[in-house]
């Protein structure tokens, strides 16, 4: 009964998906207009290549954005050394993270952009690429993908698998649990972050048999080499941050500027001197933080321009990708944005305790509770969660 509804759910949904599909287009043009897509590669995303395919056996890894796409690096390593007659093709869907990935990628690794869940682009994709399994990252889980390919015979597999709890209550409803457990029937293999996850999935109806559970994939991220430009930039803020005391916000998304810059005012009354770094998560964002505060008359940095700190300038903002690891290393604390706000789940914080920062996050953290809570355990002080007030003077006094 429930895989019958689960059937009639995806017809209903592969139908709409084929009726939206000129809006979809049309989405996808506005956005390319916008900045959101990439100028030259956006027509990927409808399913058309723009490099050839190899001959031989195809490994597809797909991940959503730049932290997802992070975490398949190393298992794509592994990938190439027990497997190097194997061509590895990588899709994301972000355009934010094509320029940080593509050039971290190992040597011979394809990238491309995803397609959107289309039946026309999907269906352009998969016969095109022809790949022997797909690897999908965390829990992108498109119906049109995943039919599709479970009826060509592809394997399929989840990697670091999760769902938030937002998600996972969605998804449990009955009018959408039926289609949930028919896609997650048709994996061979599903690898959550944690006990827990593995849980979820099982609620969800997954196969108890196909669930094996290996930790967190994002603690196996390792550093990688930067351009000595990069460096050298680093380095010089370096010097420019050496007398005076300074904190970062990172992964900042809309809405939590407003509390990070009330902070500021608050924290500049106390430390003159003091330098807020901002980076949020989206470089646009950055930039629109930097247009609204100059035109309130304040002094602002940014570094896509190669701002300096000069005497009057307190706020320093990243509005680049790809280098938080590295900018961690400049500042004693870090608050790791995504958490404030109950419509938020929370980002990695690894980066930052690898780096030595005290760090703060709000209450709402999604699946990096588990990281939270261990690294709790380890240091009760190296994770401090704040809930609705902002007690951010004590690192200062």
């Amino acid at each position: 009964m429930a895989a019958t509804k689960g059937k009639l759910m995806y017809k209903i949904y592969r139908a709409l998906s084929y009726g939206l599909s000129p809006i979809l287009y049309l989405h996808l043009r506005w956005r390319q207009c916008r900045g959101l897509e990439h100028p030259l590669r956006w027509p990927e995303r409808l399913g058309q290549a723009s490099l050839p395919r190899p001959p031989g056996p195809l490994l597809w890894f797909h991940a959503v954005s730049l932290g997802e796409g992070m975490t398949a690096i190393p298992v794509i390593r592994e990938c190439i050394q027990n497997r190097p007659d194997l061509t590895i093709l990588m899709t994301t869907t972000a355009a934010s993270a094509f320029e940080v990935i593509k050039n971290r990628l190992p040597n011979g690794v394809i990238y491309q952009f995803a397609p959107v869940d289309t039946p026309a682009a999907i269906n352009a994709f998969l016969g095109y690429w022809k790949p022997n399994a797909i690897a999908i990252m965390e829990n992108e889980l498109w119906p049109n993908l995943i039919m599709d390919a479970s009826e060509k015979g592809i394997a399929l597999a989840l990697l670091n698998a999760r769902v938030s709890a937002k998600s996972f209550n969605r998804w449990s409803t009955p009018v959408i649990l039926p289609l949930i457990a028919l896609m997650l029937s048709k994996f061979s293999l599903i690898v959550p972050l944690s006990n827990m996850q593995a849980i979820h999935f099982q609620l969800l109806l997954a196969p108890p048999f196909i669930i094996n559970f290996s930790g967190d994939l994002k603690f196996a991220v390792k550093e990688f080499d930067i351009s000595e430009r990069k460096v050298k930039s680093i380095e010089d803020l370096k010097v420019q941050l050496a007398h005076r005391q300074v904190w970062m916000a990172s992964s900042i998304h809309k809405g939590e500027e407003e509390a990070i810059l009330g902070v500021h005012e608050v924290l500049i009354q106390v430390v003159p001197d003091l330098i807020t770094i901002i980076a949020p998560r989206y470089p646009q964002h950055g930039q629109e933080i930097a247009q609204k505060l100059q035109k309130e008359g304040k002094s602002v940095a940014l570094r896509s321009r190669g701002d300096k700190l000069i005497t009057g300038t307190n706020i320093y903002i990243v509005d680049t990708l790809g280098e938080l690891r590295y900018l961690y290393g400049l500042t004693p604390i870090a608050v790791i944005g995504g958490s404030f706000l109950p419509y938020f789940t929370g980002h990695n914080i690894a980066e930052a305790a690898a780096a030595g920062c005290a760090i703060l996050t709000g209450p709402h953290v999604g699946h990096f509770s588990r990281m939270v809570l261990e690294m709790q355990r380890s240091n009760p002080l190296s994770v401090l969660q704040i809930g609705t007030r902002w007690k951010l003077m004590e690192p200062f006094k």
